[in-house]
Parts: C-alpha cells; structure tokens; sequence
C-alpha cells in the first residue's frame, strides 16, 4: 500500500473520496520530482479503489500554480500532490 510512503502522507484516503465525489472517470495526477519514482504505484491503488483511468502526468511540477496544458487528454479531475498544504 502506498498510503505512507516513507515520511510522506499521501491523503490517498482523501484522493479516493474526492474521485469518488466527482464521479470522476478520467484523472490525471501531477506530482513533485520526487514522488515520480512512486507514480505508477500510486495510480494503480487509484485505479484499483475507484476503477477510474489514472493518467501520470510527468512533465515539470513546479507547485500547485504549475497546472499542466493537459490538450487533448481532458481528464475528469487532477490531482496534485505538492510540498505545503493548499487550502481551497
């Protein structure tokens, strides 16, 4: 399970409810460099909990303001995950 990976709390938990909230079928997630290692693992417990299409976004992330010109792919939802809280 990648809930807790090393010292980093994913909020998968909260990623599931939020895809499940949307009813989402198409999800794209973006992550930090140093969470891209860990990418397909956490796709594939996305997928696996919702059955929802988990599409990896592995262009640049450079924070929550660097939202990917996703063209074509037209995900239902996206998912960022980042360094610091971002309160919406």
């Amino acid at each position: 399970m990648v809930k807790h990976m090393d010292e980093y709390d994913l909020e998968l938990d909260r990623a599931l409810s939020e895809i499940k909230k949307q009813n989402a079928k198409k999800v794209c997630i973006q992550l930090p460099d140093g969470l891209k290692p860990k990418a397909k693992q956490i796709a594939d417990y996305l997928n696996e909990n919702t059955k929802a299409e988990i599409i990896i976004w592995l262009g640049t992330c450079f924070g929550a303001c660097d939202i990917p010109n996703l063209g074509s792919i037209s995900p239902d939802l996206l998912i960022q995950w980042g360094h610091s809280a971002w309160n919406s």
